[in-house]
C-alpha cells in the first residue's frame, strides 16, 4: 500500500485547530467590544465596528471556512457541518457590524440619547430604514437553535466540543438579547472568554495529538455518551441510504450542512414576511452568506457523486438568493405595495414550483423525511406565486417558510446523528416507493427496452445547468410595455441564476471531464449576464444610443458562437441541440431589441419553448443520473464518433474492464505469466503481482522506485481464506478482523507458517517484515474476484514513490502503463486515499495501534474495537 508521504498533506492535518482557533479568536473579538461598553457606556461605532466586522469575516469567516472544507475531506461530518455554519455565522455578524458602522454617527458627539439611538439604529444616510438590530436578531435566533442541535450531536463525539458548542449557543442567545438590553453584553462577555479558553484547550490537544500520533490531553476520543443509545436501526429506512452511502465515502456526508442552511434562510424570511422588519437590506446579507454556504453542500454533494443533492441544493440556494435580491429590490426602491401588482406579470416562480415536483418525483426513492422535505418546500414555491390567488401574500410566505424551517431543522438533526452513528438511528421514514418499481415506471417513458449505461460524472452538473437556465428564461419572458419597476424586480430573476450560479455550473463541467467543458454554460454566463445589463438594467445603467450599438455588435458575436455551439451539440444529445438552436433565435431577438424592432410575441414564444426544453432536460438529467442509466430519453448525438477513436487508440500496455468477466480473466493471465497490473480496490486503484511469482514482485519496487526497506501488504479475496489457513490467532483479533473486513482497514498480524496454506508459498520473503504481515480484504467486487482466480495478491499504491495516489484508471495507465502489463480499469476510485493501517500485534494485551489513518477515520476504528472488546467479555 501507499506510504505515508504518498498522502495529501490536508488528510493529516487536523482541521479541528484552525476551527476551534477561529471560534475562539472571534469570540475574543466581540468579548473586547462587550466589555468596553459595559465598563464605559461608549458602544463601539463607525471605524471601530467596521475593523471588527472585518476581523470577524477574515477570522471566523475566512478561516473557520477552510478548516470546513478540509473536515469534508477529511470525511468528518460534524466538524465540516459545524466549521462552514459557523464561518457563515460569524461572517454574517461581521457583515452586520460593517453595515453598522457605515450607517452610525461620527463618534465625537456623544451623549446618553445618541447612544440610544445608535443602538437601535434605523436611519442611514440615504433614510432607506435598516432595521439592523431586528435583522440581525432574526439571524442569530436560527443559529442559536443550530448550535444547540451541534453541541448535543458533538457530544456523541467527544466531550470538549460540546462545551464550546455550548458557549456558543448561550454566547449569541445574550448577543441577541444585547441588541436591545445593554446588562446581556457584560454576560455574552463572560461566556465568550469561555469559548476562548475552550478553544485554547481544544486546539491544543488537537495540535499535540497530530504530534504525537496519540491523545496526550484529555476530552478527544472518548464521547460524552454512546450515538447508539440514541435509537435502535430503522431496517426500514438504512436500505434506501445505504444505497448512497456505499459507494460514497471520499469525503464527508455534506446532506445535513444542506438542511442547515436551509434552517436559517427560510427562518429570517418567516420574520421578514410577519413584519418583525419590513425591510431587508441587512438581512439580506445573512442570507446571501448563508445561500454561499449551502453551495457549498451542493458542491460536496457533487464530489461525492450525489446528483441529486448537488441539484436540490443548488435549487434551493438558487431559490432562497432570488428571492432576497427581489425584496431587496422592494425595499430599496418600489415598496410592497407596488411589488404585489408588478408581480403578476412575472412568471419565474412557475419553474421553481416545476423543479420542486421534479425533486419529489425523484425522492420517492429516497426515504420519506426526503419526500416531506420536498413537498413542503412545493409549498413555499407555491407562495410565492403571484398569479395564484392568495390573500396576505406576505402571511402564507411567512406560514410556509416557518413549517419548512421546523422540518430542515429536524432533518439537520436526523442526518447529523444518522451520519455520525452510520445507522438510521433518527427516523426518517422508509422508502416509499421501491427503487425498482420506480425505474420501471420511469422506463415507460423510454421506447427502447435496452438500458445504456450513463457516464454519471459527466451527468452530474447537467441538471443544475438546465435548472439555472430554465429559471432565467422563464423570468425574461415580459409584454411590450412592462414598465421600470418590472424591470427591476426581473434583474435578479435572470442575474442571479443566468450568471451566478450558471459559473458555479461553468466550474463544475470543468472538473466533470464533460466533452463540452464549460464552453456552453461559461457562454450562457456571458448571454444573461448582458441580457440583465441591457434589457433590465438599462434604464438605471442610463444606456445612450452608442452604447446600443455596442450591444448589437455583441449580439452578432453571440449568434456566430452559438452557431459553433450548435454543431458541437451534435456530438451530444436532441436535447442540448434543441436548447442550442432555441437560443439562436432568442439571440436574434436580443439582436432585433437593440434596433428597437424587437418581436415580442416571437421572444416570448422562443423563450417559453427554451424554459419546457429546460425542465425537461433537467428531469431526464436528475433521473438518469440517479439511476446511472438512461430511464427519461433525451435522444441519441447526431456524430457518433466516440467508439471509433477509442478502438484507434494505443494503449502503453492491455486494457481490461472491470465489469467483464473477460477483462478479469485477462488480468489474471497477466499475473500469473509473471506480469505486474494496476487494479481498483475499494480505496484507490494499486499495482498487483502474483504471490506465485517473487520476481514480479521485486519489478514493483522498481515500477514504483519504491524503497526496499518498505514491505508490501497482500490482498485475499474473504476473511473464510484466513480460517482456511488455520492461523493461530487469539479469538478477540479474529472477531476484530471479521468486523473490519472486508473494508478500507488494513491489518498488521504475526506472520507464520500458516501463510504458505494461503498461498502465498515462493513469496513468503518478498512480502511483509520477518515478524509480521499486512493484510487488506478490499470491500470491492472485482478485486474479489480476481483474487479468487489468482490466489493471493501482492499489493501497494499504484503511483510513483513520493506522488499522490491514482484515483482513476486513466492516471494508472498515463503514470504507470509504460512500466506495467496492464490496467483493470473501472473509472474513478470510491476514495482519496488508501487504506488505514492497524498494528495488531498487541491486540491480546488489549491495545491496538493506528500506523496510518486512512479512508478510515482513526476515531471509527477505536469505537469498533472498544465495541469487540466489550462484547468478548
Amino acid at each position: 500500500m501507499a506510504s505515508a508521504s504518498d498522502f495529501p498533506a490536508s488528510f493529516y492535518g487536523e482541521p479541528g485547530v484552525l476551527g476551534l482557533l477561529a471560534n475562539g479568536i472571534s469570540a475574543f473579538l466581540v468579548l473586547l467590544q462587550n466589555f468596553h461598553y459595559a465598563r464605559t457606556g461608549i458602544p463601539a461605532v463607525g471605524v471601530e465596528n467596521i475593523l471588527a466586522g472585518v476581523h470577524l469575516i477574515l477570522i471566523g469567516g475566512v478561516c473557520q471556512l477552510v478548516a470546513g472544507l478540509l473536515s469534508f475531506r477529511k470525511y468528518d461530518h460534524l466538524s465540516g457541518t459545524s466549521f462552514v455554519g459557523y464561518a457563515a455565522l460569524w461572517g454574517s455578524y461581521g457583515a452586520t457590524r460593517i453595515f453598522l458602522g457605515a450607517n452610525q454617527q461620527s463618534p465625537n458627539l456623544f451623549n446618553e440619547s445618541t447612544m440610544t439611538n445608535i443602538m437601535s439604529i434605523n436611519v442611514n444616510k440615504t433614510d432607506i430604514p435598516m432595521y439592523i438590530n431586528e435583522s440581525a436578531i432574526a439571524g442569530l435566533v436560527p443559529y442559536i437553535l443550530l448550535s444547540f442541535l451541534l453541541a448535543f450531536c458533538s457530544a456523541t463525539v467527544n466531550y470538549i466540543m460540546p462545551f464550546v458548542f455550548g458557549a456558543i449557543t448561550l454566547t449569541l442567545i445574550f448577543e441577541a438579547v444585547g441588541l436591545v438590553a445593554k446588562w446581556a453584553l457584560v454576560v455574552s462577555g463572560i461566556l465568550e472568554l469561555l469559548i476562548l479558553l475552550f478553544a485554547i484547550y481544544g486546539s491544543s490537544a488537537l495540535l499535540i495529538k497530530g504530534l504525537a500520533q496519540r491523545y496526550v490531553l484529555k476530552g478527544f476520543g472518548n464521547p460524552l455518551f454512546n450515538v447508539l443509545l440514541l435509537g435502535t436501526t430503522n431496517a426500514s429506512s438504512s436500505q434506501s441510504l445505504g444505497q448512497e452511502k456505499k459507494k460514497n465515502t471520499k469525503y464527508a456526508e455534506p446532506m445535513a450542512l444542506g438542511l442547515f442552511c436551509d434552517t436559517v434562510s427560510p427562518f429570517i424570511f418567516a420574520f421578514y414576511a410577519f413584519g418583525y422588519f419590513p425591510s431587508i437590506p441587512v438581512a439580506a446579507i445573512w442570507i446571501t452568506i448563508n445561500s454561499a454556504a449551502q453551495l457549498l453542500s451542493s458542491y460536496y454533494a457533487y464530489l461525492r457523486q450525489d446528483c441529486y443533492h448537488a441539484t436540490k441544493f443548488g435549487l434551493h440556494c438558487v431559490f432562497w438568493l432570488v428571492k432576497t435580491w427581489e425584496e431587496y429590490v422592494v425595499s430599496v426602491t418600489i415598496g410592497r405595495t407596488e411589488a404585489g401588482e408588478v408581480r403578476h406579470a412575472m412568471v419565474g416562480n412557475w419553474f421553481f414550483l416545476s423543479a420542486a415536483l421534479v425533486f419529489c418525483v425523484a425522492s420517492l426513492n429516497k426515504d420519506t423525511l426526503e419526500l416531506v422535505h420536498n413537498s413542503f418546500f412545493v409549498l413555499v414555491t407555491i407562495s410565492t406565486i403571484s398569479q395564484i390567488p392568495i390573500d396576505r401574500y406576505y402571511i402564507f410566505f411567512g406560514v410556509t417558510c416557518s413549517l419548512f424551517t421546523l422540518l430542515s431543522f429536524y432533518g439537520t438533526f436526523a442526518r447529523l446523528i444518522n451520519t455520525i452513528a452510520e445507522k438510521s438511528l433518527i427516523p426518517v421514514g422508509p422508502q416509499p416507493v421501491s427503487t425498482e418499481s420506480l425505474q420501471k415506471y420511469l422506463s415507460y417513458l423510454k421506447r427502447s427496452k435496452l438500458d445504456e449505461p450513463e457516464d454519471k460524472g459527466a451527468q452530474l452538473p447537467n441538471a443544475l445547468f438546465y435548472l439555472c437556465n430554465g429559471v432565467a428564461a422563464l423570468s425574461a419572458i415580459h409584454s411590450s410595455q412592462p414598465g421600470l419597476a418590472f424591470f427591476d424586480l426581473t434583474v435578479p430573476w435572470v442575474l442571479i441564476p443566468g450568471a451566478i450560479i450558471q459559473a458555479y455550473v461553468s466550474r463544475l463541467q470543468v472538473q466533470g471531464g464533460q466533452r463540452f467543458g464549460s464552453v456552453i454554460p461559461s457562454f450562457y454566463v456571458a448571454i444573461w449576464a448582458t441580457w440583465s445589463w441591457f434589457r433590465f438594467a438599462g434604464h438605471r445603467l442610463q444606456i445612450s444610443t452608442e452604447s446600443a450599438n455596442g450591444f448589437a455588435a455583441g449580439a452578432i458575436a453571440f449568434l456566430v458562437i452559438n452557431a459553433f455551439l450548435i454543431l458541437v451539440a451534435t456530438y451530444g444529445n436532441l436535447v442540448l441541440l434543441a436548447l442550442t438552436i432555441v437560443m439562436e433565435v432568442i439571440i436574434v431577438c436580443f439582436l432585433l431589441s437593440t434596433f428597437s424592432r424587437l418581436p415580442y410575441q416571437l421572444e416570448v414564444a422562443m423563450l417559453a419553448i427554451f424554459a419546457i426544453i429546460c425542465l425537461y432536460g433537467m428531469l431526464a438529467s436528475l433521473v438518469n443520473a440517479i439511476f446511472s442509466k438512461t430511464l427519461i430519453p433525451v435522444g441519441p448525438s447526431l456524430i457518433k464518433d466516440k467508439k471509433k477513436k477509442e478502438s484507434e487508440t494505443k494503449y502503453p500496455c492491455s486494457i481490461a474492464k472491470s465489469r467483464e468477466t473477460s477483462g478479469l480473466l485477462q488480468i489474471a493471465k497477466l499475473l500469473e505469466s509473471n506480469g505486474v497490473c494496476g487494479i481498483p480496490t475499494d480505496t484507490v486503484y494499486a499495482l498487483a503481482a502474483s504471490c506465485k511469482n517473487p520476481s514480479a514482485i521485486e519489478k514493483i519496487y522498481t515500477i514504483k522506485d519504491r524503497p526496499a526497506e518498505k514491505p508490501i501488504c497482500i490482498c485475499i479475496s474473504n476473511v473464510e481464506q484466513l480460517v482456511a489457513a488455520k492461523p493461530p490467532f487469539s479469538p478477540l483479533l479474529w472477531e476484530f478482523m471479521r468486523n473490519v473486513y472486508p473494508g478500507g482497514i488494513s491489518c498488521i498480524v504475526p506472520k507464520g507458517e500458516w501463510l504458505l496454506k494461503l498461498g502465498v508459498g515462493p513469496a513468503y520473503d518478498r512480502v511483509g517484515t520477518r515478524e509480521s504481515i499486512m493484510i487488506r480484504v478490499p470491500d470491492h467486487t472485482a478485486t474479489a474476484h480476481l483474487c479468487e482466480f489468482t490466489g493471493p495478491l501482492a499489493i501497494t499504491s499504484a503511483n510513483p514513490s513520493g506522488e499522490a495516489d491514482s484515483t482513476h484508471h486513466d492516471m494508472v495507465i498515463n503514470r504507470l502503463g509504460h512500466k506495467i502489463d496492464g490496467v483493470l480499469c473501472d473509472g474513478e476510485s470510491n476514495e482519496a486515499v488508501g487504506s488505514t493501517v492497524v498494528n495488531c500485534l498487541k491486540i491480546d494485551e488489549g491495545t491496538i495501534s493506528i500506523l496510518r489513518e486512512g479512508c478510515v477515520p482513526a476515531l471509527k476504528v477505536r469505537q469498533i474495537f472498544e465495541r469487540v472488546k466489550s462484547n468478548m467479555l
